[in-house]
């Protein structure tokens, strides 16, 4: 995989207007030698690491499956989260591996592959699961039970949605005050995103990853997002030849270790499998 390479502002517009007025090909990025990513450097998404290479869930999958097209090299630009749509669809690069959720409304503006990641919540518990926790409803089921989340965080909606009251809830500042929470014994659990919890674990001592874990279903629907990359949709051939490779990339042990490498569990890897872009892009 390519280092990252800085590109101007003017070199960004000038690769926006080139080539506008056609598709761009499987065949052309093959004459090319490589092809162009974005990258929204949220870790472990898709990120530079130190030494400026791309990483991530998205970057490891996406050179795999390109290496399989016979496309070795992917230059790399960070781009700002709200930017990667409008950057793709002004031709600032070809495609983009930051993970997006597949959401309807985005699905009008490009096309999404296949999901290539899932993820839901999950809880930080202290070593050995001594409450045996497995899922957000096991904190109503016990009122003496105590759940650290992050002031205004999404699980507080998540938590009340389930039944769970304040008087269960303890509210903290930021992700970096959940280890000393739970470790000390202030709350039972944390509640947070997989990959936040995942993250939070490395070179931590004292706690774990409540593992098997059930997401929490709110009005019928499990609480989880679907990763996919998006590319232009009349870019059809590039995009029909990647995402066919991409859909045997994920039968493989090889799609499944990077998965993992990232922190996401055997559950979400199993999801990003079954679930179809046709019925997230229509919001089933």
């Amino acid at each position: 995989m390519k280092a990252f390479r800085f590109v101007s502002l003017a070199a960004l517009a000038l690769a926006g207007g080139l080539g506008a007025a056609q598709a761009t090909t499987l065949d052309e990025v093959k004459s090319n030698g490589y092809i162009r990513g974005a990258s929204a450097n949220e870790v472990p998404y898709s990120f530079m690491d130190e030494n400026g290479t791309a990483k991530g869930i998205g970057p490891d999958v996406a050179a795999a499956v390109f290496k399989s097209m016979g496309v070795g090299e992917i230059d790399w630009s960070v781009t700002p989260f709200g930017s990667l749509i409008p950057g793709l669809k002004a031709k600032r690069f070809d495609f983009v591996a930051a993970e997006q959720n597949i959401l309807p409304d985005r699905c009008k503006q490009v096309t999404f592959t296949e999901p290539n990641s899932s993820y839901g919540e999950g809880l930080l518990i202290p070593a050995g699961n001594p409450k045996k926790l497995h899922s957000y409803e096991d904190i109503k089921k016990d009122p003496s039970l105590k759940v650290a989340i992050v002031s205004g965080a999404d699980q507080l909606d998540f938590l009340h949605g389930l039944g769970v009251p304040d008087s269960q809830i303890v509210m903290i500042q930021a992700n970096a005050d959940a280890l000393s929470t739970v470790q000390t014994g202030r709350a039972d659990a944390y509640a947070a995103t997989e990959l936040t919890v995942a993250q939070l674990l490395k070179g931590a001592t004292g706690v774990e990853q409540a593992e098997p874990f059930s997401d929490p279903v709110i009005s019928g629907k499990p609480v989880r997002s679907y990763g996919g990359f998006d590319f232009r949709p009349e870019d059809k051939d590039l995009f029909d030849a990647f995402n066919k490779a991409l859909v045997e990339f994920k039968k493989t042990d090889d799609y499944k270790k990077i998965l993992t490498s990232y922190g996401l569990s055997p559950e979400s890897v199993e999801a990003a499998r079954t679930k179809t872009t046709v019925d997230l892009c229509a919001g089933k």
